[in-house]
């Protein structure tokens, strides 16, 4: 095969990916105007169905915008080897191959983000806006910025530093060590992220004593659950929109509330959104999910290890000189159908734990109040109540909210 064969290969990838997701997001699309399902008019009225549909339709739109761009300019990088004058910048201040990385992949990255940062902004501050959500400030959009940016210089940029070290070191079996580096990091991030991450974007504060604290903590002990760690996030901060989470193993265990979702439901719908997560905990979901994803790590970087040290991958990008983090990138690029492949299997595995989540809140609490959260929610957020079979497989990690009514009422 030849460094050319290979070029057309990532672009035949990268356009034979967007048709197929621009197909589904059409099918997807016909469904906007479907009736308000009988099971939601409780909660929906005509008008607020409108409104959802046309926030459905308003996004849609952009994300034809948005994806068309960045297919253009990625094509347009690839056909005018921009690849090759990054590098040559990078080249330019160091004979390091690990400093020529971290300046190679700084340029790529927040040259990209700074490209499409109109497209952000545009979303946060008209469509969101336009549709109530955006309670974000201009600073704070810019200070998240800035701080992403950042987090992305310290922690990618010493995971991808050690990565080429070890290579340097140890050649192709470079792969063992950096997946044990990136096993451990991802171990670490899972316990600790709440303490260490979330703080730096937003205030976390334990939930006062009261009724609802009562609750929770009731419901946790029927079913034997320490739950001593409960926080509430100031998601309004930044949007309307509510979510629960648990993070951390061990004595790091702790649920974090939004406080939207605090104050968009009542108590028991609270406890029953709680159920569902402890029935995430109790089935053993994170440990899987947790171990998958160190599995798949570890597979990517096992057939990285057997192309990389291939100057093909460089020459495919128009770069003469071989180098570890040029090939990264052609792999990462002919990589996207494996990728595709795992994460549809994931989002299968991911809707089957929602459902069994589900019915150990059923089980252990109560369905209706569940059921009654799942509905206010998904008015809160606009979501789409009708998308199309083929675009819930391609994309959804939970099945919709009326299979997970009807599942509830079995």
């Amino acid at each position: 095969m030849t460094a050319n064969t290979l070029f057309y290969i990532i672009i035949a990838l990268l356009i034979v990916k967007f048709t197929i997701d621009k197909i589904i997001d059409a099918l997807n699309a016909k469904h906007f105007k479907d009736a308000l399902p009988k099971q939601i008019e409780d909660v929906y009225d005509e008008s607020e169905y409108k409104k959802s549909q046309n926030y459905k339709a308003t996004n849609y739109r952009f994300g034809i915008i948005t994806s068309t761009f960045s297919l253009v300019l990625t094509l347009a990088f690839l056909f005018l080897d921009g690849f090759e004058y990054v590098d040559n910048i990078a080249r330019s201040f160091s004979d390091s191959p690990i400093i020529i990385a971290l300046i190679f992949f700084g340029i790529i990255m927040i040259g990209s983000d700074i490209v499409t940062l109109p497209f952000s902004y545009y979303s946060t501050f008209v469509i969101e806006e336009k549709f109530g959500f955006n309670k974000t400030t201009k600073a704070t959009f810019f200070l998240d910025k800035i701080k992403g940016w950042l987090m992305m210089a310290i922690i990618g940029g010493g995971i991808l530093a050690l990565i080429i070290w070890f290579y340097q070191w140890t050649g192709n079996s470079f792969w063992l060590y950096a997946w044990g580096l990136v096993a451990v990091f991802t171990l670490f991030m899972n316990m600790f992220y709440a303490k260490l991450i979330v703080p730096l974007f937003n205030k976390q504060t334990p939930l006062e004593a009261g009724s609802l604290r009562d609750k929770i903590s009731e419901y946790a002990k029927t079913v034997g659950f320490k739950l001593d760690k409960i926080f509430v996030i100031d998601g309004s901060k930044r949007s309307t929109k509510a979510n629960a989470y648990f993070s951390g193993f061990g004595s790091e265990k702790r649920v974090t509330l939004y406080d939207t979702l605090v104050n968009d439901l009542e108590d028991d719908e609270i406890v029953a959104v709680l159920a569902h997560e402890v029935g995430h905990y109790k089935r053993n979901h994170i440990i899987f999910n947790l171990f998958m994803s160190i599995i798949m790590t570890g597979l990517m970087l096992y057939i990285l290890s057997l192309f990389i040290s291939n100057p093909l991958l460089s020459n495919a990008l128009g770069v003469d000189i071989p180098s570890f983090h040029i090939g990264l990138i052609a792999f990462g690029l002919l990589y996207a159908p494996i990728s595709e492949i795992t994460g549809l299997i994931m989002n299968y595995i991911s809707r089957m734990f929602e459902y069994q989540a589900d019915d150990y809140a059923k089980n252990t609490y109560k369905a209706e109040p569940l059921i009654t959260s799942l509905k206010k929610l998904s008015k809160n957020s606009l979501s789409n109540l009708t998308p199309h079979p083929a675009y819930v497989f391609m994309h959804y990690s939970h099945p919709t909210l009326l299979q997970r009514i009807e599942n509830l009422r079995k």
